[in-house]
């Protein structure tokens, strides 16, 4: 029995595990949203169970737990890892806004003056849950520096894809729930300064926090990161908190909020997104050129101006061709790409083709980023 035990524990703690687990999610979603029981599906999405519907609970709720994963293992790379060192810290930053800047501006030249220039935002995200899924299943194949550069990158990201949907795409600010929110983060920033040790001080008013944070306007998950920010890091008895919450919440959220995750957030209907529209050429060759080309020169162009300007350094073992092949992954735009997309456009048919465009640029950008870092050859 012991040893059934210990390789089940084993089967878990693989890397392939979680992304396989991942594909399998995406591969059931897409199956369901294309036969008969999609109609079933969107509406147990969309049933509300208390104030919320499954999919805001999922995407809001759980993912602000994953969020908050993420920023805990950030923390802990920048006070004692890879990004301890200031210039390799600032690396990811001039990356991310690489991989921003660039895929909007070439979306906004080829939509320019169209009835689509408005989507300009749509291939600047990149999905951190699938681009650290699929590192993790190559994680033999990729510098530990460099599995810090894309987690750091992509919630940089994400954070900045969310600043541009509150500035440029949100209905409206309420100013109310933001104090709310900064009295609650400035709290736990103080509990953090007097030195309490204890998880729950944090974590209780992390859900305060998720709710002023969700209604403010902002998206709700970053208050996990907020969250994360504020756990305290020291180590006195070999206890630490922060340490003790990564190891907590990794299987729960590889192994459940992830694939719930995107078996929420792959219901696309595939004859939909080919059905014709207007204005449709533009807006797809905008998305495939921001998501394909914008985000790996943007990456790996920013990367190198940062370097050669001594702004940063480059990682431990890192080449610049493995740059280039995060940049490719990072193209892996989907859900919030796809959120974008519902806040930029009205049109139902739009909304389909854009859709469409992202699932097949996504799955493009990780076919290509897989398959470039595998191959590269690295030293033991």
């Amino acid at each position: 029995m012991t040893k059934y035990i210990n390789q089940f524990q084993e089967f878990i703690r693989s890397n392939a595990t979680g992304g396989n687990l991942l594909v399998i999610c995406i591969i059931i979603a897409l199956a369901i949203a294309n036969s008969g029981f999609s109609t079933s599906y969107n509406t147990a999405l969309k049933f509300h169970l208390g104030p919320y519907s499954t999919i805001e609970w999922i995407n809001d709720g759980l993912m602000a737990i994953f969020f908050l994963l993420v920023g805990l293992e950030i923390k802990d790379e920048a006070l004692n890892g890879d990004l301890s060192n200031i210039r390799s810290a600032t690396l990811p930053i001039f990356a991310a806004v690489g991989g921003m800047v660039l895929p909007a501006l070439f979306y906004y030249l080829v939509n320019h003056k169209t009835p689509t220039a408005s989507g300009w935002g749509i291939p600047m995200a990149t999905d951190i849950a699938f681009v650290v899924a699929i590192i993790n299943v190559i994680k033999k194949k990729v510098p530990l520096s460099l599995q810090v550069f894309i987690k750091a990158l992509a919630i940089v990201d994400d954070l900045g894809a969310i600043v541009v949907i509150a500035v440029f795409y949100s209905a409206g600010l309420h100013s109310t729930y933001l104090l709310l929110a900064g009295i609650t983060f400035s709290v736990q920033l103080l509990l953090n300064r007097f030195g309490v040790r204890q998880l729950w001080a944090y974590l209780v008013p992390g859900v305060f926090l998720w709710y002023f944070v969700h209604h403010s306007g902002i998206h709700a998950t970053v208050a996990g990161v907020l969250t994360a920010m504020a756990i305290p890091y020291q180590v006195k008895a070999d206890y630490s908190p922060l340490k003790k919450l990564i190891h907590f919440l990794e299987n729960p959220v590889n192994y459940i909020i992830i694939p719930l995750f995107a078996l929420a957030n792959s219901n696309i209907n595939i004859s939909d997104g080919l059905s014709d529209g207007n204005h449709i050429n533009a807006l797809s060759a905008g998305i495939l050129l921001g998501l394909l080309l914008g985000k790996p020169v943007g990456i790996t162009l920013f990367s190198w101006l940062a370097v050669k300007m001594r702004l940063s350094q480059l990682g431990h073992k890192v080449k610049w061709i493995q740059v280039w092949g995060i940049g490719q992954l990072a193209g892996i735009g989907f859900t919030m790409s796809i959120f974008v997309t519902l806040l930029s456009f009205n049109d139902t048919a739009i909304q389909n083709q854009a859709k469409f465009t992202i699932l097949i640029a996504s799955s493009i950008a990780a076919f290509t980023g897989y398959i470039l870092l595998k191959s590269i050859k690295t030293k033991p």
